[in-house]
């Protein structure tokens, strides 16, 4: 087996652990509670499990530690958040609402990106229609709103802590995708007519 093949290997079976992890956590909170918002999370991040084991061999990786790093802090992240007993910050229909509507913005973006979809920052084609002709990352906008809709209905030092790693180093990861793209010429064309990343008229 080649290293190239071991490390595909690995990282889908990464995921399927983590998607269990919190498949764990999220379905025995919902028995306890019937809040739905962990569960639109979890339906959110299901889709990396598909994605990730139904996608196309890319064309470039970015093989360095800060990539590395990155990927595995924004992975990481979303499985380790906790639900709690502390007090919502907001009820459950605002933040099932905003949970959704972030998953809408991830379904909608992952279903255009299709096989195209990885882990690592690499180049596995560039896509520019549906919600990539708004932000460049709307996959990682949607898993923002998703991610701090579960804080402020779950807001433990714990999670705010973890939000905040996870998705820094999401915005890292964004930007290391970019540089790989860099180089096609596509892609180029593609960044004059979509500047925001993942923020419309802020970043």
């Amino acid at each position: 087996m080649s290293s190239e093949h071991a490390r595909d290997l690995a990282a889908r079976a990464a995921c399927a652990a983590l998607f269990t992890l919190l498949s764990i956590n999220v379905l025995g909170e919902f028995l306890r509670t019937g809040h739905v918002t962990g569960l639109l999370l979890l339906t959110s991040e299901s889709l990396i499990v598909v994605l990730t084991i139904a996608r196309r061999r890319a064309q470039v990786v970015d093989r360095s530690f800060a990539a590395a790093a990155m990927t595995i802090l924004s992975v990481a992240g979303p499985p380790l958040l906790r639900p709690s007993a502390a007090a919502p910050l907001a009820g459950d229909a605002m933040t099932a609402a905003m949970s959704a509507a972030g998953l809408i913005v991830v379904i909608a973006a992952k279903l255009t990106l299709g096989r195209s979809f990885g882990i690592a920052p690499a180049n596995r084609g560039v896509v520019a229609r549906g919600p990539y002709n708004i932000v460049r990352h709307p996959i990682y906008t949607g898993y923002v709103i998703t991610h701090f809709a579960f804080v402020m209905a779950h807001p433990t030092v714990w999670n705010a802590a973890v939000v905040l790693v996870a998705d820094s180093a999401l915005i890292v990861r964004a930007l290391l995708e970019e540089r790989v793209l860099a180089s096609d010429r596509s892609y180029q064309a593609y960044c004059t007519r979509v500047a925001w990343h993942l923020v419309p008229g802020l970043f």
